[in-house]
C-alpha cells in the first residue's frame, strides 16, 4: 500500500464538518489574549480520548474521561489561564460549563469534551464562560476560518500557536485531518500539560478512533519531554463526523485503518515536534534516535532518559559535546545493554560529528563540534548495536529563560 500525506491548511477546520473559534472571555487578565476556544461538528460525531496518568487530575479530565466513554462528542470547549485542577468546586464547574455548551449548541452534555490549561489549584470561575458562550457559538457558527483563532486561545506559555492538518487519497476519497495543541512547559512522557483536538471527516467507529490514538501517541506524545513533569490537565481527543464519504473503518486489520493510522501518526509526530520546539525557554530542538537495539520498548526508554537529562539538555544549551552524559543517561535508564557496543554522534544542519565509539571516547575536533552544536535542531544519535529496533525521544534544552519563567509563573 503506498499512501501520500499532504500537508494541509486550515487546522482543525480542514475536515468537513468542523468549525472553529477563539475569544477573550476573561480567565486571564491580559485582555489582549484569547482564553476560550470551541470546536463545533455539524453533527455528532465518533470520538475517542487519551488522557494523564498523573493520579492527581484536574476535573476536566475526569469529567471528559467519563463522556468519551460512550464514544461520541459534538464540541469541545477548552479554557486557558486556569487548570481547574485540585479544587474543591472543580467537577461543579466542568459540569457546568458542559450543560451550558450543550444548551447552546443543541447537544447532549455527554456529547461536550471540556479541557482547561493554566494555574493549578485557583477555582476556575464560571461568569466569563457563560458571558463569552452566546457571543461564541454566533462567531463560531458564522466562520468556516476560526482554527487560526481557537488554536490561539488555548496557548499558555507557549510562544507560537500550534496547528497542523494532512490529507490523504482512499479508494476515490479525500480524507482529511487536522489539529491544534498546546504545551510549552511540564511536559513529560505519558504526556504533560499538553492539550491536544484532532478532527478528521473520515468515517470510522469509536474504537478504531481510540485504537489509532492511543497507537498514534504511544512514539509521538509520549516520547516528549520539556522538563520531566507529568500534568494534571493532559487531553488528546479525536473527532470524526464522517463526511468524507468512504465505507466506514470497521476492522483494524484492514488496508484503510493502515491509510488512517499513518495520517493520524503523521499529524502527531507534527504537533508533537512543535510541543517539543516550543518548550519554555528553549533554544533548541533536540531529537535523541536509538537505533540497533533489542525491542522498540526499550529503545524508547533508552531515548526517553537522554531526552529527559538536565545534564544532556544543559549542554546541548551550551553546545557542549559532552556525550559522556548521553552515555551516561543511557546507563541509569534500567535497560540492560552492552556497553562495549554503543556510538553516539551529533548531528544538525551544519553537520555530523562522531564522538564516542564502542562506548569509548574518539578524537575530535572541538571547534567543528561547537559548530554543530550551535544550531538549532540537534540530533543525538545512539547507535546501540544490539538488534534491530529503533525509537526516536523529542525535547528542548534547558535554558536560563526556564527558570525565570517558572520562577514566576503565577503572576
Amino acid at each position: 500500500m503506498n499512501i501520500t500525506y499532504t500537508t494541509i491548511p486550515g487546522g482543525v477546520c480542514a475536515a468537513k464538518g468542523f468549525k472553529a473559534y477563539g475569544v477573550h472571555a476573561g480567565f486571564r487578565k491580559n485582555t489582549a489574549k484569547l482564553d476560550l476556544a470551541m470546536i463545533l461538528a455539524d453533527t455528532v460525531c465518533n470520538a475517542a480520548g487519551v488522557f494523564t496518568r498523573n493520579k492527581v487530575f484536574a476535573a476536566p479530565v475526569g469529567v471528559t474521561r467519563a463522556h468519551l466513554e460512550g464514544g461520541k462528542a459534538r464540541v469541545v470547549i477548552c479554557n486557558s489561564g486556569n487548570a481547574n485542577a485540585c479544587t474543591p468546586d472543580g467537577y461543579d464547574t466542568a459540569n457546568a460549563s458542559c450543560k451550558a455548551a450543550a444548551e447552546m449548541v443543541g447537544c447532549a452534555e455527554t456529547e461536550v469534551i471540556v479541557a482547561s490549561t493554566g494555574v493549578i489549584g485557583q477555582t476556575l470561575p464560571t461568569e466569563p464562560l457563560f458571558s463569552a458562550l452566546p457571543e461564541l457559538v454566533k462567531l463560531v457558527e458564522a466562520t468556516e476560518t476560526g482554527a487560526d483563532l481557537a488554536a490561539n486561545a488555548i496557548m499558555t506559555t507557549d510562544t507560537k500557536k500550534k496547528e497542523f492538518a494532512v490529507s490523504y487519497e482512499f479508494e476515490g476519497k479525500t480524507i482529511r485531518m487536522g489539529g491544534m495543541c498546546k504545551g510549552s512547559g511540564m511536559i513529560h512522557p505519558n504526556m504533560g500539560t499538553m492539550l491536544g483536538f484532532i478532527t478528521t471527516d473520515c468515517a470510522i467507529t469509536s474504537d478504531l478512533l481510540k485504537k489509532a490514538l492511543t497507537n498514534a501517541i504511544d512514539d509521538t506524545f509520549n516520547m516528549v519531554s520539556v522538563d520531566g513533569d507529568t500534568s494534571t490537565n493532559d487531553t488528546v481527543c479525536v473527532m470524526a463526523s464522517g463526511l468524507a464519504g468512504n465505507e466506514e473503518i470497521t476492522c483494524a486489520c484492514s488496508e484503510a485503518f493502515a491509510a488512517f493510522s499513518g495520517a493520524l501518526h503523521q499529524l502527531c509526530v507534527l504537533m508533537a515536534s512543535a510541543i517539543a520546539a516550543d518548550g519554555e525557554g528553549a533554544t533548541k530542538f533536540l531529537k535523541c534516535h536509538v537505533s540497533g537495539f533489542r525491542t522498540v520498548e526499550e529503545a524508547r526508554i533508552l531515548a526517553k532518559s537522554v531526552i529527559c537529562s538536565s545534564l544532556v539538555k544543559t549542554a546541548m544549551f551550551g553546545a557542549d559535546a559532552n556525550w559522556g552524559r548521553v552515555i551516561c543517561a543511557l546507563g541509569y535508564s534500567g535497560v540492560d545493554f552492552d556497553t562495549t557496543k554503543v556510538d553516539i554522534s551529533f548531528t544538525s544542519p551544519a553537520g555530523t560529528i562522531a564522538v564516542c565509539k564502542d562506548g569509548a571516547q574518539l578524537e575530535f575536533d572541538e571547534d567543528i563540534a561547537k559548530k554543530i552544536l550551535l544550531e538549532k535542531e540537534i540530533i543525538i544519535e545512539c547507535a546501540m548495536n544490539s538488534g534491530e529496533s529503533e525509537a526516536t525521544a523529542l525535547g528542548c534544552d534547558l535554558s536560563y529563560e526556564y527558570v525565570h519563567i517558572n520562577g514566576d509563573y503565577r503572576s
